[in-house]
């Protein structure tokens, strides 16, 4: 037999010839307690609300919500990230229910928490686009253009509502500057030091967002290229993310996770806070999509994105499919 370097002495194939070596040799593992459900609950429905966009992931009533959070802790994952979707016409150009201590959010985090207490992250997503009628995640000027700083103001209110309602962490998501100070000293006025600051510190204008829209029954118009940042720039994501540590983030993320693993690792590179991605709505869809047509195996494309998502450096992983990798896992 001819000899190549060191083969045929060395044969890497050896260490992946049964599914025990396999295990044994895995460099990295997903758990449980890696992963955070995003759900949706909708004010003024009687059962839950399938999103037809996303087979299999409802906008829920309070009640199913509640059962919802017990899953998840029977399943053994850490979080559950709440999106409130009110009313359509208790929505305004100021986002009213984002900081009406009953608007439907913070009703939900109470409820939760009550179900729940400690045993699970109760986390609120801290942002207006679901509660303005313009559906953009701040408060716009005369020219119709979202107004930073006037944002920032209802940013600060809508943070110590959540606390007040039992958020354990709040995620300031809409990528407006400055956004991670403004909320963290707005915790601190009202003594709520204790409430953790996730920052969405790289937040693209992503086509893979659309299925999310109708989760969310968002009004948008137009679209969010002045605030969220452009797919082609990996520097500002370094930027944002000195900024968001300098604010005072406890945890940062980097948000759609599959098309941007390049910058999940160099952010998870360069920090020594929990770093989490967000496999956002279009992949989950794509997936579902695909499987349903036979294409795929279903399970195995799940726990691959998520193992490659975890292998890129994320701690946490926001997924749809949390509770059902959890059990896959188990």
């Amino acid at each position: 037999m001819t000899t190549y370097g060191s083969f045929p002495g060395t044969r890497p194939r050896r260490l992946r010839t049964t599914p025990a070596m396999r295990r044994m040799v895995a460099e990295t593992r997903l758990h449980p307690a890696d992963f955070i459900l995003p759900a949706f609950v909708r004010e003024g429905v009687s059962e839950p609300v399938p999103i037809a966009a996303m087979p299999g992931v409802v906008q829920h009533t309070r009640d199913s919500l509640k059962k919802a959070a017990a899953e998840a802790v029977a399943a053994g994952i850490s979080g559950i990230m709440l999106f409130g979707v009110p009313e359509e016409s208790k929505k305004d150009a100021l986002g009213t229910p984002g900081t009406d201590p009953d608007g439907i959010l913070q009703v939900a985090i109470r409820d939760v928490r009550a179900e729940v207490g400690d045993e699970l992250l109760v986390m609120s997503d801290l942002c207006l686009d679901e509660t303005t009628d313009h559906g953009h995640c701040g408060v716009l000027d005369e020219q119709g253009r979202v107004d930073n700083d006037a944002t920032l103001e209802r940013y600060a209110e809508m943070a110590q509502v959540q606390a007040d309602a039992g958020a354990h962490v709040v995620g300031p998501s809409g990528m407006m500057d400055g956004q991670i100070g403004v909320v963290r000293d707005a915790l601190d006025q009202i003594g709520r030091e204790d409430v953790a600051v996730l920052a969405y510190t790289a937040k693209y204008a992503s086509a893979f967002y659309g299925p999310f829209r109708e989760a969310v029954a968002s009004s948008l118009q137009g679209d969010r290229k002045t605030y969220q940042q452009d797919p082609a720039n990996v520097r500002e994501s370094m930027r944002e993310l000195a900024l968001d540590l300098e604010e005072g983030a406890d945890m940062v993320m980097v948000k759609p996770a599959g098309p941007y693993l390049d910058i999940l690792a160099r952010v998870a590179d360069a920090v020594d806070v929990p770093v989490a991605a967000y496999q956002i709505s279009g992949e989950y869809s794509m997936i579902e999509a695909a499987a349903e047509k036979g294409w795929i195996d279903r399970e195995r494309a799940i726990l691959e994105t998520l193992t490659g998502i975890r292998r890129a450096g994320a701690r946490n992983i926001l997924t749809y499919w949390a509770v059902e990798a959890a059990r896959m896992l188990r």
